[in-house]
């Protein structure tokens, strides 16, 4: 399906605290036509925001919102924008990389976009608990990187297996990180140190992580709110891409 009107996705500074989802795409993947209980505030529906098409991904990055796979009835048959009420971020220079983290580098080879595909698909690895990167994620997100737009950093031990990674949208002065894997110890922390250091400059660039877990916590994520999120977005957005060319 391709996207035609105007961008109506509602803005993420409205959304009240309680609630990270934003909007819902109002066309299901079949075509059908969705409702919402109108007594139902939030989340909004979109008809712009049907499709996983580039430009309308694009957009919602733009307004401080990403998508993922939203089921109803049981199937994935929908597309959630959501914007966390908190939103965790880092700054690249303050990425904790412990004397034991810097040492396993040692372990692995680390390399960029030599194989975007390869680490989404390892991050949508449907064995993995909480898993939510389906087929339509993969192709967009692959569209995105034939597009010079998402990267990935890979990790591959000595034997020349990829044994971690992430990927995620290069924005200008947003690295909108999207998921990242690891099938050895240190593997994925050692791929966002990694995007930390190439990301390092005195731009005030960051990385975002979307929501909070105790794993990047440690390694120095912090939140801010999804009003001084929106609030910095145009300025970072004006940044130069990180990677161009890459």
């Amino acid at each position: 399906m391709s996207t035609s009107g105007a961008i109506d996705f509602p803005n993420p500074a409205f959304a009240p605290d309680e609630t990270d989802l934003i909007a819902i795409s109002a066309i299901d993947r079949a075509g059908n036509l969705l409702e919402i209980n109108p007594a139902i505030e939030w989340p909004k529906l979109t008809f712009f925001g049907s499709t996983w098409d580039s430009e309308v991904l694009l957009a919602a990055y733009r307004l401080g919102m990403f998508p993922m796979p939203y089921e109803i009835s049981g199937e994935e048959s929908a597309i959630g924008w959501w914007s966390p009420a908190e939103r965790a971020i880092f700054k690249p220079s303050a990425i904790v990389v412990s004397t034991s983290l810097r040492r396993s580098f040692k372990q692995f080879k680390i390399t960029m976009d030599q194989n975007f595909a390869a680490v989404i698909r390892a991050c949508g690895d449907p064995g993995r608990p909480s898993g939510w990167i389906n087929q339509d994620v993969i192709d967009s997100y692959c569209d995105l990187h034939q597009k010079g737009i998402a990267h990935s950093v890979e990790v591959w031990n000595h034997a020349g297996q990829l044994v971690g990674g992430l990927y995620g949208l290069d924005l200008g002065g947003v690295f909108a990180a999207e998921s990242m894997f690891h099938t050895q110890s240190n593997a994925s922390k050692v791929a966002l140190a990694y995007l930390g250091e190439r990301l390092t400059d005195d731009s005030g660039r960051i990385i975002d992580t979307q929501w909070q877990t105790s794993h990047l916590a440690s390694m120095g994520a912090t939140t801010v709110s999804r009003l001084e999120y929106c609030a910095a977005l145009p300025g970072l957005l004006t940044l130069p891409k990180a990677f161009v060319g890459q």
